[in-house]
């Protein structure tokens, strides 16, 4: 461990699962931001942080503040983050990164340019079981990868007004939910070089159901359904030659798999044991690339988070969602 000092940006339920996993693994968080004093106290109360400030600017300007992890909606990612580069502090910010490539780019060149560390916190990347997946995929135990499959399905609120349901707050099922299956796929298989989209849109112009057919290097497919308004199973599957991997409900969180031979015989059966939910795995790793000089990142670099989010801008725009704001293509 480095050291760093955590200030938290936001006082939302992702903010507080991140912070109570910060604590399960004896990092030091030393303030937190809200836009209220009340909300800032009660969040310092909770985790006893030992600064809480009223403002983002007052957070990001704490002298005892190193790196930030930014918890508010995808549209106000880029500014938010963009505000503590500016200020010096190395950023951890919630996925989606932002709410398109253009802001993505835009933080990667500020980051790069101070010398920080800019990191997406696709938390599910470092869990110990995909750690292990991805040893099983380089020692060649599954043969050529044939395919990979992931959802992503949640039955979540249907209040227009809701997060999930509004475009200005970057709401729709790909940016919250697909981003996992998706980001899945780009870790076996890389980028894709097809991308095929259908999906439905709700009355506010959200997306409830997004469903990908995509193409990788060699000829491999992937397929990934997210929806905001029915629960499916949320598991995924990487299908190779020699064997398969199996991974249970739910994939993106700390769980189990099985490697199974094309005769169904089980060559290796994994299960997570961990504390906490698992989002502290995510800022060991911060701190440790911060520690190495590696700005540029290496489970899921600054860059590939870039292609992503391109990625899921092309989704978008073949199933007709467009943020307030974007330039018309």
């Amino acid at each position: 461990m480095t050291g760093l000092r955590w200030g938290i940006l936001a006082t939302g339920g992702i903010a507080t699962a991140f912070t109570s996993d910060l604590r399960t693994a004896g990092l030091d968080v030393r303030a937190v931001g809200s836009r209220s004093q009340e909300s800032a106290d009660a969040f310092a109360a909770r985790f006893d942080i030992p600064h809480a400030h009223a403002s983002y600017e007052a957070l990001v300007a704490d002298p005892d503040v190193d790196i930030v992890y930014v918890s508010t909606p995808h549209p106000m990612h880029h500014a938010n983050a963009r505000l503590a580069l500016e200020h010096g502090k190395h950023v951890l910010v919630e996925k989606a990164f932002t709410v398109n490539r253009a802001e993505a780019e835009a933080l990667q060149a500020l980051a790069a340019e101070k010398g920080l560390l800019a990191m997406e916190a696709m938390w599910s990347r470092y869990l110990p079981h995909m750690v292990r997946i991805r040893e099983i995929l380089a020692a060649g135990t599954l043969g050529e990868i044939r395919a990979v499959m992931a959802d992503h399905t949640q039955s979540l609120p249907t209040d227009p007004s809701h997060r999930i349901n509004a475009l200005e707050l970057g709401g729709g099922a790909l940016l919250d939910l697909g981003i996992y299956p998706i980001s899945f796929i780009w870790d076996v298989l890389g980028a894709p070089t097809s991308i095929q989209a259908s999906g439905r849109l709700l009355d506010t112009g959200a997306d409830a159901e997004v469903a990908t057919v995509m193409t990788h290097a060699g000829g491999a497919v992937s397929t990934s359904l997210s929806s905001s308004r029915a629960a499916g199973p949320n598991t995924a599957a990487i299908v190779g030659t020699e064997a398969r991997i199996e991974v249970d409900r739910v994939f993106y969180a700390a769980t189990s798999f099985r490697v199974v031979a094309p005769d169904g015989e089980v060559l290796e059966e994994y299960r997570t044991e961990i504390d906490g939910r698992g989002m502290q795995f995510e800022a060991l790793a911060a701190e440790r690339l911060v520690a190495e000089g590696n700005i540029a990142g290496d489970i899921l670099p600054i860059a590939e988070t870039v292609e992503i989010m391109g990625a899921l801008d092309e989704i978008r725009r073949q199933i007709g969602v467009r943020y307030p704001g974007e330039e018309q293509a």
